[in-house]
C-alpha cells in the first residue's frame, strides 16, 4: 500500500492507484490527495454536477469544478449542495 501526506487530512493515508487526471495535475493529485479524500471529491463533484446541471462539454462548467476540486481538497471554503445534509457515521 502506498501512503501520501494527504492535503486534506494533513496526515498519512492510502494513496491513490494511478493518476486521476494526465498531466502535471493528475501528478500532483496522486502525490498529495489520498484515496479516502479523492472518493469523497468525486462523490461531491457527482452531486455538483447534478444540483448545478453542469454540462461537462462547457469548458466553463470544467473550470468551475476544477476550482471546486481545490478548494475541496485544501479544505477551504467550498461550494455545498442545497439541502444536503451527509449521513452520520
Amino acid at each position: 500500500m502506498r501512503t501520501v501526506n494527504c492535503i486534506k487530512y494533513k496526515q498519512p493515508l492510502e494513496g491513490l492507484d494511478r493518476p486521476p487526471y494526465p498531466g502535471p495535475k493528475g501528478l500532483e493529485i496522486y502525490q498529495t490527495v489520498s484515496k479516502k479524500a479523492w472518493i469523497e471529491w468525486t462523490n461531491h463533484q457527482t452531486m455538483l454536477i447534478n444540483e448545478k446541471h453542469l454540462n461537462m462539454m462547457d469548458p466553463s462548467s470544467r473550470a468551475l469544478l476544477l476550482e471546486e476540486m481545490e478548494k475541496f481538497l485544501q479544505s477551504t471554503e467550498y461550494a455545498k449542495v442545497e439541502g444536503y445534509v451527509p449521513e452520520k457515521k
